[in-house]
């Protein structure tokens, strides 16, 4: 019923806000620290497992979008092969270090690691691996969700506890946000809609960022234009051969 949509854009609505609230700051130090990178010919990676997945590719080769980001985007992780055992590869440990060997991660880059619960190892080993290499880790996580999990890590630790900056997607305990009578579980999910929303959001204040410094900031443009085609060749050009899946 119509009333139970209403309830999810509503409350939607209210943990955007919530970010735009309490989180501008934390917003523009990510957005300063990318944008160090990327004017010192860094990249940015971002990577995320199961439906976090989902946000790793939301930075990656689209409209509106930075150029200089490698979506670290492996198939068994993903829902889109075999969904169950991509809930058991997460906790696997070792895995991550094997999956960033084929990496280009450097000294002074920066990654984002999307982890709604922030408990399994992957994630949290991918931030461990790529602070060791001298990366700066942003974590995008649901701190309350997280903070009532353990650790499924031999450390012990979440994922918001190894990082550098952590992005707070507000996330329900379980992520579902709608109780509706007749159903014995919640539904409709609030991670992917906030978790996209900080995204963009620090895409447009890394841009800015580098405006102020007079810097072109490169940006894809829509493929479905003539004027983007052309600007996109340009920067496949530049940065096929250093962006593993360009």
């Amino acid at each position: 019923m119509s009333q139970y949509a209403a309830e999810y854009l509503s409350k939607v609505g209210a943990l955007i806000q919530r970010v735009h609230d309490e989180q501008i700051s934390q917003l523009q130090t990510a957005a300063m620290r990318i944008a160090d990178t990327l004017q010192a010919g860094g990249l940015l990676h971002v990577f995320g497992s199961g439906h976090s997945q989902l946000l790793a590719a939301e930075l990656f080769y689209r409209a509106g979008g930075l150029v200089p980001v490698n979506a670290i985007l492996d198939l068994p992780l993903s829902v889109m092969q075999a969904a169950r055992r991509s809930t058991w590869l997460e906790r696997v440990p070792g895995y991550a270090a094997q999956l960033l060997q084929d990496e280009p991660l450097a000294a002074g880059d920066v990654i984002i690691v999307i982890s709604n619960s922030g408990r399994n190892a992957v994630p949290i080993e991918i931030a461990q691996t790529a602070k060791a290499q001298g990366v700066y880790v942003i974590a995008l996580t649901s701190l309350a969700f997280s903070r009532c999990m353990s650790s499924r890590h031999a450390s012990g630790k979440r994922l918001f506890e190894v990082a550098d900056l952590v992005l707070d997607n507000y996330g329900d305990n379980g992520d579902a946000l709608i109780a509706i009578p007749g159903s014995t579980s919640k539904v409709a999910a609030s991670s992917t809609a906030v978790g996209s929303a900080l995204l963009q959001a620090l895409v447009a204040a890394t841009v800015g960022e580098l405006a102020s410094r007079d810097i072109d900031p490169p940006v894809w443009q829509s493929a479905n234009g003539d004027a983007g085609e052309a600007r996109n060749a340009a920067h496949w050009d530049a940065m096929h051969t250093r962006i593993k899946r360009l």
